[in-house]
Order: structure tokens, then C-alpha cells, then sequence
């Protein structure tokens, strides 16, 4: 494997963007061979939405899957990375789709740039069946408004990939690797995302 070909597009957490009103990320030495201590130890505390991170149903729907629940299968598989700037209409999102599709990977969408999924392009993903929607936001839809597109996407259990970073990728399919922390009963939990190219 050619191990340039991995690219990371996570956040450092305990420098990484926080959604406005989530408690940031708190790192603390527990032990430290600086002082004497027979190992380095940290401790920390963290909201599940901090940096890159997934968004499971339950975090908009009283009923739906929790972390847990979602199995692997949304976070791990080929993916189409696009670019966009802006409030992303369904037409935009039908012009990613088909790119996507053409190249093979027309399941899980990454989209790059200061975008915003609207209300409408969010149900053209969820009617295209559609399992992962990633974005660079620390929220999808809306910053100040975001539960419509939430409830749209998580309603039809599309698992919601936010805060990562694409600043230098390419456009094309990738092979996406994304899993989070297994958290039971947990309406998200951070991951660690990386893309390979082929």
C-alpha cells in the first residue's frame, strides 16, 4: 500500500472547532514522568459533537438509532468527494450525485468548501438512498437553524460526517474510513476520518 495515498481530514481535538454553545474539549495530566510519575497519563472530557465527528438519529429523533445501533457499514466504504461553495440547492445536489454515481461512489458524499445543505438538497440525498453525508460545518444544514436538515437526513438514517477537513482534496471517489467510538446509547461520538485514494 502506498501510504501517501492515506489522507486524514480530522481535527485535532483539543485545538478543533466547536459548534456555538457545545463545551470544548478539557485535557488533563493525571500522571506525568516529568514529575516523577511512573507514566504519562491523560484524562479528558469532551461533548460527542466536538470536532469531526458523526451525528446519529437519536441526536434529533427521540426514537431513533443510537451510536451504537448504526453498525459499521455507513462509515467505511467508497466515497465521492465534491466541492462547493454556498447554500446547496437540490440542483447542486443532483449535479453531485451524478458525478458521484459516474464515478462509482454515489453512497457516501463528502462536499468541500463554506457550503450549506439546504432543506431541499438534504431530500434529494435522502430520496437518492444516500448513507453518509459529510461536510466541513460543524453542523449540516443551517448553523443558526439546523434541525430541519437534521430531521430530514437522520429520519431516513443517513449518518451525518461533520467537521472534517478537505482543503487540499481533490475532487473524485476515495476510499473513506470513518468509524467512531462505540458509545452505547450515544446521539454521536468523534472519529477518527481518513480518505484513500486509489
Amino acid at each position: 500500500m502506498d501510504y501517501k495515498a492515506i489522507i486524514d481530514i480530522t481535527q485535532e481535538l483539543f485545538s478543533c472547532n466547536v459548534y456555538p454553545g457545545d463545551p470544548s474539549p478539557v485535557k488533563t495530566t493525571v500522571l506525568s514522568t516529568a514529575n516523577g510519575d511512573v507514566c504519562n497519563l491523560t484524562s479528558f472530557q469532551m461533548c460527542a459533537h466536538n470536532g469531526t465527528h458523526i451525528d446519529a438519529p437519536f441526536h434529533f429523533l427521540g426514537d431513533g438509532k443510537t451510536v451504537d445501533q448504526m453498525g459499521l457499514v455507513p462509515y467505511v466504504g467508497d466515497c465521492y468527494v465534491a466541492r462547493f461553495e454556498g447554500d446547496l440547492k437540490a440542483s447542486d445536489a443532483k449535479d453531485i450525485l451524478m458525478k458521484a454515481s459516474a464515478a462509482g461512489a454515489d453512497k457516501r458524499i463528502l462536499i468541500a468548501g463554506k457550503m450549506t445543505v439546504t432543506a431541499d438538497s438534504a431530500k434529494v440525498f435522502a430520496e437518492a438512498g444516500v448513507i453518509l453525508i459529510g461536510n466541513e460545518s460543524q453542523t449540516v444544514g443551517p448553523i443558526d437553524a439546523p434541525m430541519e436538515v437534521h430531521l430530514i437526513l437522520l429520519g431516513k438514517e443517513i449518518t451525518l460526517l461533520e467537521g472534517i477537513v478537505l482543503e487540499n482534496v481533490e475532487e473524485g471517489k476515495y476510499f473513506l474510513s470513518c468509524a467512531p467510538l462505540n458509545l452505547g446509547g450515544c446521539d454521536g461520538a468523534p472519529c477518527r476520518a481518513y480518505l484513500i485514494k486509489e
